[in-house]
């Protein structure tokens, strides 16, 4: 991971909710992997956990795809958000050192 990709990730979770719907958008992922279902996370399972409004979480979820963070795609009328598998691996990196 280069410099500049480094600090687009770090600024994207430096703001504590959009780290908290990161973290949540990963565990999603994870139990839903283990559960043998598709590693995706729905939306409106972290819309329900957090006191903020929709739109204020529609604005982090740009903010964590821009980092290449997270995709996201539609379902229906569902939005669903999946890891960047490897910008995981990046920033585990990171924080291991």
């Amino acid at each position: 991971m280069n410099i500049k990709k480094v600090t687009k990730v770090m600024k994207a979770l430096a703001n504590e909710n959009r780290l908290e719907i990161y973290m949540a958008i990963v565990k999603a992922n994870r139990r839903n992997y283990e559960a043998k279902d598709d590693a995706e996370c729905f939306i409106y399972d972290i819309i329900s956990k957090f006191k903020i409004g929709a739109p204020t979480i529609s604005h982090h979820l740009k903010e964590l795809e821009n980092a290449d963070l997270i995709s996201t795609e539609r379902k229906g009328r569902y939005l669903i958000a999946k890891v960047n598998e490897e910008t995981l691996k990046g920033v585990r990196k990171i924080l291991s050192l």
